[in-house]
């Protein structure tokens, strides 16, 4: 069996989606989300979960699959994926799996590293020493513990600083141990990578279309549903962008012109730092982009077939 697989990315507001439909089309695919919020139920509009029409047009897989109420990781959204891709290609079908969170993308070129779980008991004194300490001291604790993490983690990432110390602590192994040991599940897959090179001012445009086109869709009612689940402020369901804004403004904190602007400018910074991911994680990916559509699609036929 020939096993290609497209692997689509780019930053937010980019234009993922609508390509994703016209490749999956012109390629006999089926779509895959890769995007780490779009995957929940409860959120269809903040996530710029495609629509119910253009859900109708492509096969569609893994959109609005998971509670928000569960923790989901990438080993978990790799081990749903892989079934997918498995039916896609036992179907003939071409899987194009298309989104914004690199750590999903690394699962499928890099692997995901079996590290053991790790006990809330370690897990719970990692994270008080964190608050106890502060990052800096933190940071200083967690080089003389693994020295490896040096010039490869910055003090900077809370998480991976405190998994880095909590992998350490449990397995006695560097994190950076475990993942020299990790391979792809598809290392003999014929993987073309794609990412939409958009420039900064293209960019900056769209984001505000996609913000006001979220309120017409009535994301302030998607919120008020949200908050009545309660869920846990630790879940990473509440990095949602526009969540905690809209919150601010239906608690009075801000007027509605500051909630737009505000949710804005985190979507311009989480673009941004899409785009520092993918020059760090994605050197050997095709970076294409054109305003016109139809010359995008060529571009990316020329890359896929």
């Amino acid at each position: 069996m020939y096993k290609k697989i497209i692997l689509l990315a780019g930053p937010t507001s980019s234009g993922k989606s609508k390509l994703a439909i016209s490749l999956a089309k012109k390629l006999n695919g089926e779509i895959i989300n890769a995007d780490s919020m779009q995957i929940f139920k409860e959120f269809s509009v903040l996530s710029s979960r495609p629509s119910l029409k253009e859900i109708k047009t492509v096969k569609h897989h893994l959109y609005g699959v998971i509670s928000a109420k569960k923790k989901f990781s990438a080993g978990d959204w790799l081990k749903i994926a892989k079934k997918k891709i498995k039916l896609c290609l036992k179907r003939k079908k071409i899987p194009v799996i298309v989104g914004g969170t690199g750590l999903y993308f690394n699962a499928i070129t890099k692997g995901i590293s079996k590290i053991p779980d790790i006990d809330k008991k370690t897990r719970n004194k990692v994270r008080n020493l964190y608050k106890k300490i502060g990052s800096v001291k933190f940071y200083h604790q967690l080089v003389k513990l693994d020295p490896k993490v040096i010039d490869r983690l910055p003090s900077t990432d809370t998480q991976r600083v405190q998994r880095a110390y909590e992998v350490k602590l449990k397995t006695r192994k560097s994190l950076f141990d475990w993942f020299a040991n990790t391979k792809s599940d598809f290392l003999h897959f014929d993987i073309r990578k794609i990412f939409i090179n958009i420039p900064r001012d293209e960019l900056l445009k769209k984001i505000s279309k996609r913000t006001e086109k979220m309120f017409k869709n009535k994301c302030i009612k998607e919120v008020k549903r949200f908050n009545l689940l309660r869920i846990n402020k630790s879940h990473s369901v509440n990095k949602l962008i526009g969540v905690r804004e809209i919150n601010d403004y239906l608690e009075g904190f801000i007027n509605i012109m500051q909630c737009k602007e505000f949710i804005n400018i985190k979507t311009r910074q989480y673009a941004k730092r899409q785009n520092t991911w993918a020059r760090g994680h994605m050197k050997n990916w095709n970076k294409i982009y054109s305003k016109n559509f139809s010359n995008l699609l060529k571009k990316s036929l020329k890359v896929v077939s």
